[in-house]
């Protein structure tokens, strides 16, 4: 698991999570230090509920991007071509379906068009920009429009209103939508039901309205008597999630307690009298974060030995071993999660970062050919980059390790970065191959309206005859120094 925050600053994750903490560039919703998670399981959890209901809702599932926020409270968002869920929401839940519930109903906010966006809000918002957009509206909807405001940061030339609208009667179009979904489905309806009423009795005992979602949303008493006659009338009503998906969903649930919960609150939640799985995998990460490696890893190999084949406990175990100097001993877990997941970006980082650590030529070789894999699945993975500009460096290829840098730092968002590193590794690029083309590319992108070096030539003039040998300065064999891949605070 890795945090990334949405601030000014680059922070690395908490001791706890997993590798991949992600650099991000200023955005408008630095004031709230909003933060978002990278998990592959908790990820591949989302693609196989979200995607089913996203095309029952006519939607182009592949075009939507999931995120999931590092938030305790029930809470869930959409807009554009978004959807963020916190990390409260599974701990909330009591099952999948009821998760399904909440992810169709954002996929009628979708669907419906609800997000109101001008076409200069978003050409120039960045994804964390959009992020902090949608949970501005969502607090301006809630009648805070100071709150909204502040989220927004300000300093935008954006007016919130016309980027997103929010509207009661649209809360209760995506309720209502969110049933037809499911029916189309043939899934139950009884999630949502249970989902809502669980926050109605909590609204009647709190008595106060303290919550993300439910500020942004109907009071859940209200959307409870307008959806129970259609959802009870629904032929699906009684279907009930399977033993297997409720086992997944409680794996996904210990994770999370025991990355984000205090350890030894972790460790009363899951005892050592309970010995399934869910509690094995909480415990694991409780002691990994509380440094009792030995424990960690007694917890997370039992787990390895009864089930070999999945892939997120191997992964836990190479965290562990990584992260606590056990580099070359983390690789064999490293490289399962690959043999598991060949498709996975995340796996394939994880296990070059180990590659990278063993300074051993052919292994750094080995990681390179990782992570080229890794970019050519998710283009906009920062920390993948910055990796590649590490492993280039390694190898001595300074200009592919700057190239590299400046990849990692475009999609950080830090565009002055991006233009100098890009400027810094043309040189050293063949002229008319890929590399130069991207660098070209990042120059053209980042460059400045006025202030900036010109632009460099991509056709120079070529001479008329090549000089002959006598003619031809001597060059400097030597290798130059290879600096290590910088990364410049854009502050």
């Amino acid at each position: 698991m890795a945090l990334k925050t949405f601030g000014s600053r680059i922070r690395k994750a908490l001791a706890g999570m997993a590798a991949l903490a992600m650099a991000a560039a200023p955005v408008a919703a630095e004031a709230q230090g909003i933060s978002t998670l990278r998990d592959a399981e908790i990820e591949q959890w989302l693609e196989d509920y979200s995607r089913p209901i996203f095309r029952a809702a006519g939607l182009n599932a592949d075009s939507i991007e999931i995120i999931i926020v590092n938030d305790p409270t029930f809470n869930a968002f959409a807009g554009g071509r978004y959807m963020g869920v916190n990390t409260g929401l599974f701990t909330f839940a009591k099952t999948p379906n009821e998760i399904e519930g909440v992810i169709a109903h954002e996929a009628g906010h979708l669907a419906g068009n609800h997000s109101a966006r001008s076409a200069e809000a978003m050409a120039n918002a960045s994804k964390p920009m959009i992020l902090g957009l949608l949970l501005a509206g969502a607090a301006i909807a809630a009648g805070a429009p100071e709150a909204g405001m502040g989220i927004l940061g300000l300093g935008q030339n954006i007016a919130i209103k016309d980027f997103l609208v929010y509207s009661r009667s649209q809360e209760a179009t995506a309720d209502q939508s969110s049933i037809t979904y499911l029916n189309r489905l043939g899934k139950s309806t009884k999630g949502a039901m249970d989902i809502w009423s669980r926050m109605r009795n909590y609204q009647i005992i709190t008595g106060q309205r303290v919550n993300p979602f439910l500020q942004s949303h109907p009071l859940a008493n209200e959307r409870f008597s307008a959806l129970q006659t259609r959802a009870m009338e629904s032929p699906y009503f009684n279907v009930e999630d399977s033993p297997e998906d409720i086992h997944r969903l409680r794996l996904i649930q210990a994770k999370i307690k025991g990355f984000l919960h205090e350890p030894q609150q972790t460790l009363r939640d899951y005892p050592l009298s309970d010995q399934s799985d869910p509690a094995r995998y909480a415990r694991a990460v409780a002691y990994y974060r509380n440094s009792q490696i030995e424990k960690a890893l007694d917890e997370v190999q039992k787990l390895t030995e009864a089930h070999p084949a999945n892939p997120y406990f191997h992964e836990l175990e190479g965290q562990i071993l990584f992260e606590y100097g056990r580099t070359n001993e983390s690789i064999a877990p490293h490289r399962k999660t690959v043999e598991l997941l060949p498709d996975n970006a995340l796996m394939r980082v994880n296990l070059a970062r180990a590659l990278i650590a063993s300074h051993e030529p052919d292994l750094i070789d080995e990681a390179t050919t990782q992570l080229k894999r890794a970019v050519s699945m998710e283009r906009d993975n920062g920390f993948a980059w910055f990796e590649l500009a590490r492993a280039y460096a390694e190898q001595g290829e300074t200009a592919k390790a700057d190239l590299a840098t400046a990849e990692s730092r475009f999609q950080a968002g830090a565009q002055a970065d991006a233009n100098h590193f890009a400027r810094r590794a043309l040189p050293g690029l063949e002229r008319g191959t890929t590399e130069w083309r991207q660098a070209m590319d990042i120059i053209l992108a980042t460059q400045p309206a006025e202030g900036a070096p010109p632009l460099p030539s991509a056709n120079p003039p070529r001479p008329s005859s090549l000089p002959g040998p006598e003619q031809r300065e001597p060059q400097d064999t030597s290798k130059p120094d290879v600096p290590d891949p910088v990364v410049i605070d854009s502050n």
